[in-house]
């Protein structure tokens, strides 16, 4: 109903995921229709297949390089999201990687030029541009995930910088647990006439907490 592929919802199916979660329903309707996003939404609420899902469906699996970059603040985040999206993207024959710091270079430079989805975490990203090992001009989609940890982590300048790399004319997705001070600032540089969403958990009753 939400206008997903159907080997897409075959994978999810797999997976026992049928029904979407509040925040999928806001925000894949306008993935897929290519709008820039600001999406307030905590972690544990669904966010990696609200973003994950349209992605998937939007590249081409006959392009080569990198189509898409998600940036993510910390290393355990890097490999859930492609844990999350690996099984949707064989489905689409799309090629998912992750580059993160505290391992070899070697296999990672490997992967993440195979690799259709990259998943980094802004410091390693770096470094492997750096080395001339990735290049981002083919990117068409770029997700920032958990925004606001990555600015908290202090992150902003290599983020701009990563960002510059990146074509002007893309798709912007910035997931954030608020959008108010750095973090609104950050959203508003990075996308262009974004629709925004909030998620927020629903208020447990006194009797639940007690």
């Amino acid at each position: 109903d939400l206008g997903i592929s159907g080997p897409v919802v075959d994978a999810l199916r797999a997976r026992s995921i049928t029904e979407p979660f509040p925040v999928q329903k806001m925000v894949i309707g306008d993935a897929l229709a290519g709008h820039d996003l600001l999406v307030q939404a905590p972690t544990g609420s669904g966010k990696t297949l609200a973003f994950g899902v349209p992605l998937v469906d939007l590249l081409d699996p006959a392009a080569k390089g990198p189509q898409a970059l998600i940036l993510a603040p910390t290393r355990e985040l890097a490999s859930q999201i492609v844990d999350e999206l690996a099984g949707l993207a064989k489905a689409r024959r799309l090629r998912v990687a992750a580059v993160y710091g505290g391992v070899g270079f070697g296999p990672q430079i490997a992967a993440a030029q195979r690799a259709d989805i990259l998943v980094a975490t802004p410091g390693r990203l770096e470094d492997l541009i750096a080395r001339g090992s990735v290049e981002l001009k083919r990117v068409d989609f770029l997700v920032l995930d958990e925004a606001d940890r990555m600015l908290d982590m202090g992150f902003r300048a290599a983020v701009d910088r990563i960002v510059a790399k990146v074509p002007r004319q893309r798709q912007t997705l910035f997931f954030s647990a608020t959008l108010e001070g750095a973090a609104g600032k950050a959203a508003r540089d990075y996308t262009d006439d974004a629709r925004s969403h909030t998620h927020a958990e629903p208020k447990r009753a006194a009797a639940d907490i007690e």
